[in-house]
């Protein structure tokens, strides 16, 4: 993935006809490090890439390649692939490879920290979510109830109650969540 990453990045740089220098002083990323990213010779921190997205002027989620789904029931852990991210802080894994005419939607989802402290806003929606931390601590506001879930903890929940979940610590914070009904499952087909 980092290979493709880098191809990318230097494709949009080259396409807004800047610099390696010029994308240097726009992200505070080295000129050297720019080049080995572009060579697929180093790796790259979200919130790095972040600001390479907003120096190119593209979302975030453009970096992450969506191949072609197989039709097979079984998914190998090097077939995982980045499925979405939202709000640049929602990084999704989806668990199958292939959502079509399945009810649950199996994901894992890396939440990352809340750095700007942002308040966030309680919904609802129909059908039932499973959530299980892996690692770090989420917090989760139910019905107004703050939860704090460690590694190990579960919650299953209506989703018609009024809800939502963030990372306050300073670790990215490891969940598997399934859903159900599958709302991605129009987009499959």
């Amino acid at each position: 993935m980092t290979i493709e990453i880098g191809k990318k990045i230097k494709k949009l740089r080259n396409d807004k006809n800047l610099t390696l220098k010029e994308l240097s002083e726009r992200t505070q990323l080295s000129t050297g490090f720019i080049s080995q990213l572009e060579r697929g010779l180093t790796t790259i921190d979200t919130d790095s890439l972040e600001r390479v997205a907003k120096a190119l002027d593209v979302n975030l989620s453009s970096f992450f390649v969506k191949r072609h789904r197989k039709k097979e029931c079984v998914m190998r852990s090097y077939e995982r692939e980045v499925s979405q991210i939202d709000s640049n802080k929602f990084i999704h894994f989806h668990l199958s490879n292939n959502l079509e005419n399945k009810e649950m939607i199996p994901r894992i989802i890396d939440v990352l920290p809340n750095v700007e402290d942002e308040e966030i806003q309680e919904f609802q929606h129909k059908g039932e979510e499973f959530i299980h931390v892996l690692k770090g601590i989420l917090t989760v506001y139910l019905n107004h109830m703050r939860y704090e879930l460690h590694p190990g903890d579960s919650m299953h929940i209506k989703s018609d109650n009024i809800h939502n979940w963030d990372n306050y610590t300073n670790k990215v914070t490891r969940i598997l969540i399934i859903n159900i009904p599958n709302s991605f499952k129009e987009n499959e087909k």
